[in-house]
């Protein structure tokens, strides 16, 4: 009986080892499975920012461009509110819309214009 009961022991632990082999491999397949799966989430957000990235920066650029346009033109008007506070501009307009002219000034009409 105890050579039985050794072979009994040894078949039993040859069982158990095979168990935990088993085992290990599953666990090992599903931990591989899982960080399979996490590694191509992560490479699907990785694209998903890239491309916002590139979204953002034609976007900081079109804006920039904007600015850009925009400070010309203020530049422009501050130079038009200097221009329209001269006397040469007030004259000009005094001119043209009001028609007045200086007491010494000679005004020539031509014939074709009159109503």
């Amino acid at each position: 009986m105890d050579k039985r009961e050794k072979a009994r022991r040894s078949s039993a632990q040859r069982t158990r080892m095979r168990r935990r082999t088993r085992q290990n491999k599953s666990s090992m397949v599903c931990i591989t499975l899982l960080l399979m799966v996490m590694a191509g989430v992560m490479s699907v957000q990785m694209v998903s920012l890239y491309e916002k990235n590139q979204e953002y920066r034609g976007r900081e650029q079109q804006l920039q461009s904007q600015l850009e346009t925009e400070q010309a033109r203020k530049e422009d008007l501050e130079k038009y509110e200097e221009y329209i506070t001269t006397k040469e501009y007030i004259e000009k307009i005094a001119k043209t819309k009001l028609g007045l002219v200086y007491p010494n000034e000679v005004i020539f009409k031509e014939e074709g214009n009159s109503p």
